[in-house]
């Protein structure tokens, strides 16, 4: 990766981390994209910087207007991306049932996520954020998804990603759906001690398990 690519993408995370503000991020992806950076460098760029911000929210640098802040941010630099990040296939390749899990209240992570599925040719049913574990069960009775996938920034959420997936059991639907959580506090032992099929430590890597989930990928 060359110099001017590598001091592209540290802007993209730095204009997030430190919300230098809305048209500074669209200024600097259109130059990122004009000059030529994979686009899929530069969500993973945001993400990083969106992982600073939700370590300054948590550690009470910034508060939650920072946090709307770098949400409205990241909703805009995504609807830049969203055309350059490849196309939706006619028939979709699974269909994935998404939410923030009930406690939380954001969808900055869940909302690139869900762009980079559909870009990848994934239905997507959106349950925003709050989601209470009756919610996801209902959806997925609906739904009938291939995954459900949960997402939390904060780690108020573990717990209820755990609820889920006992619930999941409970009612027999656990052997209908692949489960997939992700998000800042998350790690792999979690979701593997949680039962968990797959974690995706970023929005690429979300994607990339997702096609591995239903047999459109590969390690």
């Amino acid at each position: 990766m060359g110099l001017d690519v590598q001091r592209l993408l540290k802007e993209v995370q730095n204009v997030i981390s430190e919300l230098k503000g809305v048209e500074n991020a669209k200024n600097i992806v259109i130059e990122a994209l004009d000059s030529g950076v994979d686009p899929v460098d530069v969500v993973n760029a945001m993400g990083k910087g969106l992982e600073i911000v939700g370590q300054k929210y948590e550690t009470g640098e910034y508060f939650l207007s920072e946090l709307i802040m770098a949400g409205v941010m990241a909703t805009e630099i995504t609807n830049i991306l969203r055309p350059h990040l490849g196309r939706s296939t006619e028939k979709p390749v699974g269909k994935v049932v998404i939410g923030t899990v009930r406690g939380d209240l954001h969808d900055i992570g869940k909302n690139i996520v869900i762009a980079l599925l559909s870009s990848a040719g994934f239905s997507v049913v959106d349950l925003g954020v709050d989601v209470s574990c009756e919610k996801f069960m209902e959806a997925i009775e609906k739904e009938r998804p291939d995954i459900l996938a949960m997402s939390c920034l904060l780690t108020v959420g573990m717990d209820e990603m755990r609820k889920v997936i006992e619930e999941l059991r409970r009612v027999g639907l656990r052997g209908n759906v692949k489960v997939m959580v992700g998000g800042r506090p998350i790690t792999s032992q979690f979701a593997e001690e949680i039962g968990a099929d797959a974690y995706g430590s970023n929005a690429v890597e979300a994607v990339r398990m997702a096609k591995l989930l239903v047999g459109e990928g590969s390690l």
